[in-house]
């Protein structure tokens, strides 16, 4: 997996791409990242990538031309074509369904945006598609494209330490994860619940799936609508609103 991330800020990723998870992802060959300063793809002696809006207004429209050469440049050296993302408020919402569908990509390019956003032949000439991380503004892409590139990551295969982590992971099931216990069994008068000492592994998995489902029952509702359930989760779910106080 090839990540590419245009940004006028690549020093920003230095920490991102020699810690944790990436690190580890980067020094076994599992992927490749870079942070790209698309300023070096400018042709002007003042090296300009933003300029004042067509029709007036305040702030600065980032360029066309340095991001089409950057990206013309990258798509170069790879003989299957990668997929271009853009980071924006306007895009479509990023969820863990899109992270595994780009999992599967094997050359990403992910546009950083700054000031009053992009030129939108940019948008229109040049993307693939828009991605957003929530509904709220930040100063630049780059955090967006770092949760991006993190979600993506995990998906891949030999990159975390126990490859059935990211499958039990909240969101990757359609529901949110369950409890989750360590030793001790009783913290300050605070004991774990019973079923996980039993040693009975058909009974975890359903205390498990239970409380996975009560937890997205209260906290998020709305994913059940598009969980795929079982006759037997229904039932459960029926249980919890006879729970509920009148």
């Amino acid at each position: 997996m090839r990540f590419d991330v245009l940004t006028l800020f690549p020093e920003m990723f230095t920490g991102f791409f020699s810690s944790s998870i990436m690190k580890r992802a980067i020094e076994k060959g599992l992927v490749t990242a870079s942070a790209v300063n698309f300023r070096d793809y400018t042709t002007d002696k003042h090296r300009t990538v933003d300029d004042t809006p067509y029709g007036g207004g305040s702030g600065m429209v980032l360029k066309p031309e340095p991001l089409f050469r950057a990206v013309e440049d990258l798509r170069r050296e790879k003989t299957e074509a990668p997929r271009v993302l853009m980071m924006s408020p306007q895009g479509q919402p990023f969820t863990q369904k899109k992270a595994e569908e780009l999992s599967t990509v094997s050359h990403l390019i992910l546009l950083c945006g700054h000031y009053e956003g992009f030129d939108e032949r940019v948008r229109e000439h040049l993307v693939d598609e828009e991605i957003s991380i929530g509904d709220y503004v930040l100063t630049g892409g780059e955090l967006p494209a770092m949760v991006v590139v993190d979600s993506i990551s995990r998906l891949l295969p030999g990159v975390l330490g126990n490859e059935s982590s990211a499958d039990e992971d909240s969101f990757s099931t359609g529901l949110l994860e369950y409890p989750q216990y360590t030793r001790p069994a009783e913290f300050r008068g605070w004991k774990i619940p019973d079923v996980l000492l039993s040693g009975h592994h058909r009974q975890i998995d359903e205390w498990r799936r239970q409380e996975s489902l009560r937890r997205t029952w209260k906290r998020r509702p709305d994913l059940l609508d598009s969980a795929n359930l079982t006759e037997k989760d229904r039932a459960f779910l029926v249980t919890l609103l006879d729970e509920e106080p009148s």
